[in-house]
């Protein structure tokens, strides 16, 4: 198989930027005008929920915990939406710092060869391209793909990938929510790794693990999989 018919699809927020600093900044935004003391509630619950949220899938990630949390204390969807966006402004500045996976770089480096890696996440297109040059992955990703609308949306980024439930392009898809990030892509019979502690009783993945460090094996096996494939047809 080619390097275009080998696809990597990796997440954003919670695959390969890592850390708690944009949920913080984004329940900082969204809590900032209620009063001290309910602003001191979301983000002590906040803190008690983002231990748990792997293990209690009710929100789906620490951004839905947030959305949670701070509708309870009647904050309205407008106002989540303004604090969502700016979170994303400061990603990956002192206000919302992130992280790479240790080992990362290294593995999407020895990887370009034979594989196209493609970034899909939920986010807009703000300092995404910011945020990868400053934890180290500049260069290493071949296409990102913005407000992709997971679940919904992934049909639409497979299609235009031509990822079809048979046809020549393999696709490995690598997340940390079943329903967004992989289970479109199991739906068309490819493999899936699920980056989870605990996960859902309804989720599938080819592969888990309780972080991304530890799929890189299986990640490597696929790759390399794809190419004594494509040498035998």
């Amino acid at each position: 198989m080619s390097r275009s018919d080998t696809l990597l699809l990796l997440d954003f927020d919670g695959t390969v930027a890592v850390g708690d600093g944009p949920v913080r900044a984004y329940a900082q935004a969204a809590v900032a005008l209620l009063p001290a003391a309910d602003r001191k509630a979301v983000l002590r619950q906040l803190d008690a929920g983002l231990a748990a949220v792997d293990q209690d899938r009710a929100p789906l990630d620490g951004y839905d915990l947030v959305r949670m949390l701070a509708e309870e204390h009647g904050v309205g969807p407008h106002a989540l939406s303004a604090a969502y966006l700016a979170s994303r402004h400061a990603l990956a500045t002192d206000q919302a710092p992130i992280s790479a996976p240790p080992g990362l770089a290294e593995l999407l480096a020895e990887l370009r060869p034979d594989a196209t890696i493609v970034l899909a996440t939920n986010a807009p297109d703000i300092r995404l391209r910011e945020a990868l040059r400053g934890i180290g992955l500049g260069g290493l990703i071949d296409r990102i793909a913005p407000e992709v609308g997971k679940p919904g949306g992934m049909d639409t980024l497979l299609d235009s990938l031509r990822v079809a439930p048979a046809g020549p392009v393999r696709v490995l898809s690598v997340g940390d929510v079943w329903v967004n990030d992989l289970a479109p892509v199991a739906a068309r019979g490819h493999t899936t790794a699920l980056i989870s502690r605990c996960p859902p009783p309804e989720a599938r993945p080819t592969h888990v693990g309780p972080d991304l460090p530890s799929l890189f094996p299986a990640i490597r096996t696929w790759v390399q999989s794809s190419l004594v494939e494509g040498l035998t047809r």
